[in-house]
């Protein structure tokens, strides 16, 4: 135990009084994940909030609107009466694995924040294998959906498990490999190098950087949204034949730790797309110091909410796949252009080197393929609201 302090102590560099050294990093430590808990927690109740007035929109509902202004205290409600539910335990569930799922579950998307570079100075770790850190600590996530379907002792629970480990596991092959092709480009496995090695201008982001980018980009968004249990990959909680899944014994806090870490999970996937192909926190030179730090909170903050609209936006449109389709997705397609993804980056900056007049010219014509894909597809939305004659509700005074 002396040596493994000694090797501890020796690894920090710390010398002379390494007692009150000790104190002092614990203590920064605590007050690291305090803040995290602080910030996090609202912002996933935030989160529950908006999705469900966005997913009301769109089904011509009202959504939440008693608790608070317009109901955006309802996550508040929903907490407090989590919390005074009686907590259950099966009486034939494994009691230790049961009570350690959702914690595990939490803690995995919790334990990403860590590494999430806010801006140029804000972030709590800076590791140099960022990337590599955000695909460990989340997988500790499927550990505990297969943890908490196996102990609830339910057969709808142990379905609900058994399908996470098919997919989460399955996907985050595609999803690894993309990330994979990125750090190729970057020369770095830390989140902030990855920025860096990025610019505030859209042909200077990774999305639009290479041909096989610009595709690696949806590889590694849809196996996100595979790997969150995001509609229309949300198996192992499908509750119209699973009952809730692998949550379904869950009561009181212990269900809520399942919610708090879906919607956590949103920002997560929302934040390590937008560092790994939209630029993260890069601005233009226009300010210094406190207000460049602040300009860059606002532009990685913004990037990661239209984001997170989109996901949810995915969930209130597309049904859910089945099983098969979702398997076949991820081995016959997803897993082989992961692949040829990653040989194509390399052959990609062999052939034409960063900075080069050829790159700046493929990269303003993927902008303009990109632009032009976004154009279409919002006249499409427009053809469609047009064809089924959608006509805003008329909410009340309430809403």
């Amino acid at each position: 135990m002396q040596q493994l302090l000694d090797r501890f102590i020796e690894s920090r560099g710390w010398t002379g009084d390494w007692a009150i050294e000790l104190v002092y990093f614990l203590g920064m430590l605590f007050f690291a994940v305090a803040l995290l808990l602080v910030v996090v927690t609202p912002f996933t109740g935030i989160v529950s909030w908006a999705e469900r007035r966005i997913a009301a929109r769109m089904q011509s509902r009202v959504g939440p609107n008693r608790v608070g202004p317009q109901g955006i205290l309802q996550w508040a409600a929903d907490g407090l009466k989590c919390i005074l539910k009686e907590d259950l335990i099966p009486e034939d569930a494994d009691r230790i694995l049961f009570t350690a799922a959702p914690y595990l579950v939490f803690s995995g998307l919790f334990g990403a924040f860590a590494v999430l570079p806010f801006s140029e100075h804000l972030v709590i770790a800076d590791l140099d294998v960022g990337a590599f850190y955000v695909m460990a600590i989340t997988s500790l996530v499927p550990l505990g959906i297969i943890m908490s379907g196996w102990a609830s002792n339910n057969k709808w629970s142990l379905l609900g498990g058994m399908r996470s480990a098919a997919q989460i596991i399955s996907y985050e092959i595609p999803g690894a490999l993309s990330l994979l092709a990125v750090v190729i480009a970057a020369g770095t496995l830390s989140l902030q190098g990855i920025i860096r090695a990025q610019g505030w201008s859209p042909a200077d982001w990774f999305l639009f950087r290479s041909p096989f980018l610009f595709t690696g980009f949806f590889y590694f968004f849809v196996a996100n949204l595979a790997e969150g249990n995001r509609t229309p990959f949300d198996l192992p909680e499908a509750e119209s034949e699973l009952v809730a899944g692998y949550s379904t014994e869950y009561s009181g806090m212990r269900f809520a730790f399942f919610m708090l870490a879906e919607w956590a999970n949103l920002y997560v996937v929302a934040s390590v797309v937008n560092v790994a192909f939209l630029g993260g926190w890069n601005v233009p030179p226009i300010a210094e110091g406190v207000a460049r730090t602040l300009l860059q909170i606002v532009v990685f903050a913004a990037k990661s909410l239209v984001l997170v609209f989109v996901i949810i936006w995915i969930r209130w449109t597309l049904p859910r796949l089945r099983v098969d389709q979702m398997m076949l997705l991820c081995w016959k397609y997803l897993v082989p252009l992961s692949f040829l993804n990653v040989l194509g980056t390399a052959v990609w900056m062999m052939i034409v080197p960063e900075g080069s007049a050829a790159g700046r010219i493929a990269s303003w014509i993927l902008v303009l393929v990109g632009l032009s894909l976004l154009g279409l597809f919002g006249l499409r939305v427009r053809r469609n609201l047009k064809d089924a004659d959608v006509e805003r509700p008329r909410l009340s005074p309430i809403a």
